[in-house]
């Protein structure tokens, strides 16, 4: 069954089911967007555009977050906590005359019971050892470890410091094991590159 959705369509922000986005909300058009949803279901579908252009096509697949904190500021802008809900599938945009873009969209149904094997984890928690190591990332690996297998995955495919459309193929992966071999696939890739001095963090 299919569903209404307002949508951010946002470069780079990736969000998954589960996990949390921070947004700062200062364009009118998308200020109208969390107020609409603020007294309706605080639901907003986030979904990266194929060009980081005004109007672009968009990508299909997208992750629905619900408003948990939120900010208002005496000027009109927000600070807010999306937390990562369910993906979905875009069917169509919708001609509206609201100020953002809407979609009808078909949401995706998760398997939550789906687990790796241990070779699995074993081999995504080596390979993003070595990753870490090449790019001079510092991880809490003692956290990593307590992490359930969803959590470590999608948690990673957020974060990681991947283009746009690598993150969109992590995001559209059918199941968390094919999420898992992808992702290991795009750490080795980007592995071979020169680290920066960035810190990243996994808790």
């Amino acid at each position: 069954m299919s569903t209404r959705l307002s949508i951010f369509p946002l470069t780079g922000a990736v969000l998954f089911p589960g996990l949390q986005l921070p947004l700062h909300i200062f364009e009118p058009r998308y200020r109208a967007l969390v107020g609409d949803a603020l007294v309706r279901d605080r639901r907003i579908a986030m979904v990266q555009p194929q060009q980081p252009v005004d109007g672009a096509p968009l990508y299909t697949v997208g992750c629905v977050g619900r408003i948990g904190e939120v900010e208002a500021m005496e000027d009109g802008r927000y600070n807010l906590i999306l937390d990562g809900e369910q993906r979905f599938r875009i069917l169509r945009e919708l001609d509206v005359n609201s100020a953002f873009r809407q979609v009808e969209a078909d949401l995706i149904d998760e398997d939550e019971d789906e687990t790796l094997s241990h070779a699995q984890r074993g081999g995504f928690e080596a390979e993003a050892r070595a990753f870490a190591d090449a790019q001079g990332y510092k991880v809490d690996w003692d956290s990593v470890e307590r992490l359930d297998d969803h959590s470590l995955i999608n948690g990673v495919s957020q974060i990681a410091p991947f283009d746009p459309a690598s993150k969109q193929a992590l995001l559209e992966a059918p199941t968390l094991s094919d999420r898992c071999e992808l992702l290991v696939q795009l750490m080795q890739f980007f592995g071979r590159r020169d680290g920066g001095e960035e810190i990243m963090t996994l808790q």
